[in-house]
């Protein structure tokens, strides 16, 4: 393949024909200032929009400035990044930005994290050029996952690329002209009333506080200090690989004993391991799964841990709400146990136990409020925060976790194998299921537990497993395009998969909408999914049937996998949803 040779003040490289000036830039670590362009981890899509034009660049022999993000780098083309002109147009750009954007920084839960902010400070913005009238729309907090506050839009249209054409959700679409154009869902409906499936990567994008998530920190403070409430809190696995990083940790390093440390000084009774669900979520599950190969009906099973990817289903493939797993997810699947088992062993009535969870996702907070999810009006699970909303407590509370010692979660609900670890990467739970269903199946020891080929970033991945002579065709899906694909295929009858686990969030929990933002950076997914990986070669034990906890679960309260009891706490179903 020839390539193509650009220069970009005056150092000459060599780039593949399609490659932007803006991606030929940085290979000369050359900085372009960019607002609207995206980078994704995990997908090969980008933002093509350039609605910003913070990135304008000269190029010799054309009259106007070029966008780098979307202008290709032909031969021979002569770029120059920082004159005079250059820096002019891109501070009036900014500048006509500003001018239409509230200054309510300090209370802004994107404050510090704001792309806009941080534009502004590398261009020295001190004053606002451009008095006048600013868009002014309702507030959106009909859901109780994402906040949309859109007088912050900017009209960059990352949420729509990510929603539409990474997602394929489809919620959100550019509305009106100029002055008065924002992103929202169809006719400018609330969010509540969309198909939307609160994955929460339209957050991860948003270059500014205009999407955000619903907060609960004040409530679960206001629960801490009522001496009427026991108060316990449940972690998933992802969030110890992530709360480092706000920390100033090395990324994806597990601060699992630090942030346990960190939560028992925030006041909390207990503190528990999500973990331990999610080995009780592989006995119910690797139980079903066995069932169903068995009879060889409600094939593939699909794991359904997700609550988004669950959300997606319902909404756009409700022929196939008979192939979902059955058990509920890790989060609730703890909260109903708490509720009844660990409440009736520490004399605590359902009613006056708080379960507070800690996720990376933000259709967690959704799910929680679901009403299948209540018993005689308790909810299983009463309030959800993101890693990021943990960070601030902390901060608030002046922890830093980084600073503790190591502390082990409470017991029972706090003892986990390594297959509860890797619940929070793409392909973890399959793993963990196929190494309690090897067992199960053989009787024999599995003395290698890694499944390795179901391992990685990859947005689908297939592969074949031998159980003692059966073969298991399986997929593994990260990304809701990825999992329409998949889904597709079974509508067809072009797929043959005996099991299929798909997460929401591209890559997994690990890039949920809840965790600390990654700016586009797929080296901090990567450093993240090694981190859970490296916490699961650590356990003594990896399998979840190996639990001893989960042992005395079912011995004392539950009987069996697959009980009548297990059933009626673990399991659930679903339910076709139309937009409203």
């Amino acid at each position: 393949m020839s390539l193509n040779i650009i220069s970009i003040n005056d150092k000459k490289v060599a780039v593949k024909p399609g490659t932007t000036i803006l991606e030929a830039a940085k290979k000369l670590n050359i900085h372009i200032p960019t607002l609207c362009h995206l980078d994704l981890p995990c997908s090969k899509m980008v933002n093509k929009t350039a609605s910003c034009r913070i990135c304008v660049v000269e190029v010799e022999g054309r009259r106007n400035l070029a966008p780098a993000c979307a202008t290709p780098a032909l031969d021979g083309m002569v770029v120059q990044t920082k004159s005079k002109r250059v820096i002019k147009v891109r501070r009036i750009n900014l500048d006509l930005m500003l001018s239409d954007h509230p200054f309510n920084c300090l209370t802004c839960a994107k404050s510090l994290d704001c792309d806009l902010q941080r534009l502004a400070v590398e261009f020295g913005i001190e004053r606002i050029e451009y008095a006048g009238a600013q868009s002014e729309y309702p507030l959106d907090l009909s859901t109780n996952a994402i906040r949309r506050d859109l007088d912050k839009c900017i009209m960059c249209r990352r949420c729509e690329t990510m929603c539409n054409d990474v997602q394929t959700v489809g919620v959100l679409t550019g509305y009106g002209r100029g002055f008065n154009a924002v992103v929202g869902p169809a006719e400018m409906k609330p969010l509540a009333d969309s198909i939307c499936t609160y994955c929460g990567q339209c957050v991860n994008v948003c270059p500014t506080g205009a999407l955000t998530e619903i907060s609960y920190i004040r409530d679960v403070w206001n629960a801490l200090n009522d001496p009427t409430k026991t108060v316990v809190v449940q972690t998933a696995p992802a969030v110890r690989v992530g709360i480092g990083e706000e920390f100033g940790l090395p990324v994806g390093q597990a601060a699992t004993g630090k942030m346990v440390a960190g939560l028992r000084a925030l006041g909390f009774d207990a503190v528990f391991d999500t973990d331990f669900a999610a080995d009780l979520t592989i006995m119910e599950e690797a139980t079903e799964l066995l069932g169903r190969l068995k009879s060889g009906k409600n094939l593939p099973i699909l794991t359904s841990c997700c609550p988004g990817w669950i959300n997606f289903l319902e909404f756009q493939f409700p022929d196939l709400i008979n192939i979902p797993s059955t058990c509920k997810s890790p989060q609730q699947m703890f909260g109903a146990v708490a509720k009844t088992y660990y409440a009736d062993k520490i004399g605590v009535a359902p009613e006056n136990l708080v379960v507070v969870s800690i996720m990376p996702c933000l259709a967690k907070k959704n799910e929680a409020s679901r009403e299948e999810f209540r018993r005689d009006e308790v909810r299983d699970v009463d309030y959800v925060l993101s890693t990021r909303e943990l960070a601030r407590m902390f901060r608030e509370a002046g922890i830093n976790p980084a600073e503790r010692d190591n502390e082990d979660f409470d017991h029972p609900l706090g003892e986990s194998s390594g297959a509860g670890v890797i619940f929070g990467v793409s392909g973890g739970v399959l793993e963990a299921a196929l190494r309690t269903a090897y067992e199960t199946v053989t009787g024999k020891e599995l003395l290698d537990v890694n499944f390795r080929s179901v391992r990685g970033l990859e947005g689908v991945k297939e592969t074949s497993i031998n159980i003692d002579g059966t073969q298991l065709n399986v997929a593994i899906t990260s990304g809701l395009g990825n999992a329409r694909k998949v889904l597709e295929k079974i509508q067809s009858g072009e797929a043959s998969y005996h099991a299929i686990e798909i997460m929401a969030c591209p890559g997994g929990c690990i890039n949920g909408g809840g965790q600390p933002y990654t700016h586009g950076d797929a080296r901090i997914l990567e450093k993240r999914m090694q981190g859970l990986y490296a916490e699961d070669e650590k356990k003594v034990i990896r399998k979840s049937h190996e639990n001893a906890h989960i042992k005395r679960l079912y011995d004392e309260f539950l009987g069996h996998p697959g009980s009548h009891k297990a059933h009626e706490l673990l399991h659930t179903h679903y339910y076709k949803q139309v937009e409203k």
